[in-house]
């Protein structure tokens, strides 16, 4: 067993090292990103909270999207229920204000629809399609087409950040009025998140300040001062099982995206 658990960690460190993979959207309950419009006239707030409620056994996040007109009380909020595991993000539902005429929106995805892929990187393409009942309309069918188009250095104020991946959204809504598209963009800084947003009406949103809740060295699993291969050998030690000190993604089990994280810090 224990050599199994070795020779696991040195093909994680290899395959870590040649992929150069990062995390461009970071789960952590508490995590907050504030974006705002170029004009000034609105801002977007994305939170990851704990869900409600608990599916299959396992602990899920929430997460709040908050679209304001600033200087007004005009607001509304998408919330969506999203699962970490090996495969990525993983969407179960989605409720949308849609305002006072089409009230609310319940979304259900089952399954799951991939909301972003466990690797991110350009040339990459999911889709997600998903059905509702909206109000004084009927049956709403909408889908997307989600592709990492460019990697691209991205000026906000909250900073400059380097080797952001940009996200084209192609979105088709179909009712039995018709059917309607859009195209907009997002852009996910590594280690960071959303760093910067452009709606399908031209409207760019732009990050002013975030806030990550993440230990300050939350992959020294031996608390040693650096993260090296024996914090890996122990999380590998531990996978399958709810070993809270392994478990650093805090989702409820010790996996491989564990194992992935650590081995994207070693050295640190």
């Amino acid at each position: 067993m224990i050599r199994n658990t070795v020779l696991l960690t040195v093909i994680l460190c290899a395959f870590v090292g040649t992929t150069s993979a990062q995390n461009y959207y970071p789960t952590d309950i508490g995590n907050t990103w504030v974006l705002e419009s170029t004009d000034g006239a609105e801002r977007i707030t994305y939170t990851l909270e704990t869900a409600d409620a608990a599916l299959n056994g396992e602990t899920f996040r929430t997460l709040k999207i908050i679209t304001e007109v600033l200087g007004t009380s005009s607001a509304n909020m998408n919330t969506f229920l999203v699962e970490v595991s090996e495969e990525g993000m993983k969407l179960h539902s989605l409720v949308a204000e849609l305002g006072d005429v089409f009230g609310i929106s319940n979304m259900e995805f089952s399954p799951p629809a991939v909301f972003f892929p466990a690797t991110l990187q350009v040339g990459e393409v999911w889709e997600t399609l998903g059905e509702t009942e909206v109000s004084l309309v009927g049956t709403v069918t909408v889908s997307s087409t989600n592709e990492v188009i460019a990697m691209e250095d991205v000026v906000t104020p909250a900073g400059t950040f380097e080797d952001c991946l940009k996200i084209r959204i192609l979105t088709k809504t179909t009712a039995a009025f018709g059917s309607s598209r859009s195209t907009s963009y997002q852009w996910l800084a590594p280690d960071i998140g959303p760093v910067k947003f452009e709606t399908g009406q031209d409207i760019v949103f732009e990050l002013v300040s975030y806030t990550l809740v993440t230990p300050e060295k939350p992959y020294d699993i031996n608390e040693d001062g650096v993260v090296s291969i024996l914090d890996l050998t122990f999380v590998a030690s531990r996978l399958g099982q709810d070993d809270p000190k392994a478990d650093v993604n805090s989702d409820g089990i010790v996996n491989i995206l564990d194992l992935v994280l650590v081995a994207q810090h070693l050295g640190n």
